[in-house]
């Protein structure tokens, strides 16, 4: 199988049928360790749990809870 110039590929019909790949489903591409992985997208989900997870570990000050929870309060 080749991905066109376009960037196109076609998903075989045994694929499509054993995930319910129908047509006009949204799908989404998740990037991993071993390559790409494509899933039907779930509804309502706006991907805010893979945004959290690559945000993980990305903070630079180190604060501790209580100096967060300082700063959140609003003590005027």
């Amino acid at each position: 199988m080749k991905i066109t110039t376009k960037g196109q590929v076609t998903i075989p019909q045994r694929f499509r049928s054993k995930h319910g790949l129908l047509p006009n489903t949204e799908v989404e591409f998740l990037s991993t360790e071993s390559g790409v992985t494509i899933r039907p997208k779930r509804r309502g989900d706006d991907g805010i749990a893979d945004r959290l997870e690559a945000a993980r570990g990305s903070a630079t000050a180190r604060l501790s809870t209580e100096e967060i929870m300082r700063l959140t309060r609003d003590d005027s």
